[in-house]
């Protein structure tokens, strides 16, 4: 079963092709994918990456967490559920 991480804090500038190669080294990055604002296409500096295995995102998470890109530190973990908003 995949398994889609949060990846919190990113440069604005990032791509999601950039994401998916920071993550491609612990595995199959099943999907990547920068989030951004509706109003102004700009990026929100976080995103999603799912990978195929759930030892692969572990990994990830372990030593991506903290780890310094372009002068801000990532939050790394595994992304929950969307809640409903009223």
């Amino acid at each position: 079963m995949a398994t889609q991480l949060f990846v919190g804090s990113l440069p604005f500038k990032m791509t999601s092709d950039e994401l998916q190669e920071l993550f491609a080294e612990f595995g199959e990055v099943s999907s990547a994918k920068i989030i951004n604002d509706r109003e102004t296409g700009r990026s929100r500096g976080f995103g999603f990456v799912e990978f195929e295995s759930d030892d692969e995102a572990q990994a990830a998470i372990k030593a991506m967490n903290g780890k310094d890109v372009d002068g801000r530190a990532l939050t790394v973990n595994v992304a929950r559920p969307r809640e409903e908003r009223r």
